[in-house]
């Protein structure tokens, strides 16, 4: 059986945040690896290897591994966190299979995207089986009020992607827009895979609302650091495509922010290269430039800072310990990504 990438060994050096919390709950996601190798099983072949390829091209995981750290935040290691985590990678996956069909992305995670090599009706249609498998999970995992979370997540992802797709070469967006698009599209999940630890504990509902807090702002801080990479940065060095969201026409909020203080010729040229797509040699080249004026990219890393900031703040009504160190270090990690 082909293994997952499953995370550091103990005994490994951990060079930053995120692999140490990997470190620290490299037992219990082996126990979500076996569980998503064992749910990915069907007699229809192409099923398991297409999202084998998605899952297994070196993601680290980093939304199920919030809830198996929740959960040791509080405690808590049943059963019933390892389901929630592996449902949490399986939303999380569907949704990228999904993404890729709509964006029509070239590369996922450092590799070629699974729709260029398979299709985009298999991905689709295999996107639709992990999401079955993950309500079956989460059904299983036995809390009706975390089922409600995360199935509730699942519709916000959808919308918050429909959204999205509505926005698109639209260059009257505005940031306050796009921040309720990326708290529905990315951070929704963030926030529920760290609040159905929560729920399943059987923790008070003020402990509930700070995981889900710590998860959204998270999230918000990982999708902002995103938007910053796609003009540049370590993007390279993490696998991503520079460049994507520009081609496609998207307004992130580095252009967003743009736009607010364009200038007549600056914003003919955003007209000519969002809205109307019509992107020429040295477009990317001189759009980076705007925003190195306008200095967008520090200002969208900045905010990232303070939702990275804000999620460290909710985690302070737990009792000091590994697990909250290093969910509060992740945080930080997320920012510094950008660098």
């Amino acid at each position: 059986m082909v293994s997952l990438n499953t995370p550091v060994s103990q005994s490994a050096p951990a060079p930053n945040a995120a692999e140490r919390l990997a470190e620290l709950a490299y037992d219990d996601m082996r126990r979500v690896d076996a569980l998503i190798l064992e749910r990915l099983d069907s007699h229809v072949d192409l099923i398991p290897e297409l999202a084998k390829y998605l899952i297994e091209a070196g993601g680290k995981r980093v939304r199920p591994m919030i809830t198996v750290a929740a959960g040791n935040l509080l405690g808590f290691t049943e059963d019933s966190v390892i389901k929630l985590a592996a449902a949490v990678e399986f939303i999380h996956t569907a949704t990228l299979l999904h993404d890729d069909v709509v964006d029509e992305s070239g590369m996922r995670r450092g590799k070629t995207a699974a729709n260029l090599i398979w299709g985009n009706a298999s991905s689709v249609l295999v996107g639709d089986f992990l999401f079955a498998r993950s309500f079956s999970l989460m059904v299983e995992a036995g809390s009706m009020k975390a089922l409600g979370v995360l199935s509730a997540a699942a519709s916000t992802i959808a919308e918050g992607e429909v959204r999205q797709l509505s926005a698109v070469k639209d260059i009257s967006t505005s940031v306050d827009t796009y921040m309720e698009i990326i708290d529905a599209k990315t951070a929704a999940l963030f926030a529920a895979a760290s609040q159905v630890s929560g729920i399943v504990a059987g923790r008070s509902q003020s402990d509930e609302d700070a995981l889900e807090t710590y998860g959204r702002e998270l999230g918000l801080a990982f999708q902002l650091v995103d938007d910053a990479l796609d003009y540049g940065g370590r993007a390279a060095k993490l696998g991503k495509a520079v460049g994507d969201d520009f081609r496609e026409g998207k307004v992130t909020l580095p252009v967003a922010l743009c736009l607010k203080q364009a200038s007549g010729e600056e914003r003919e040229f955003w007209q000519r290269v969002i809205a109307e797509t019509d992107q020429r040699e040295g477009d990317f080249e001189r759009a980076m430039d705007y925003m190195q004026s306008c200095k967008t990219i520090d200002a969208t890393v900045n905010a990232a800072r303070d939702h990275a900031r804000k999620a460290r703040l909710a985690l302070q009504r737990f009792p000091a310990n590994e697990w909250r160190e290093a969910l509060e270090n992740l945080a930080d990690f997320v920012v510094e990504r950008a660098y």
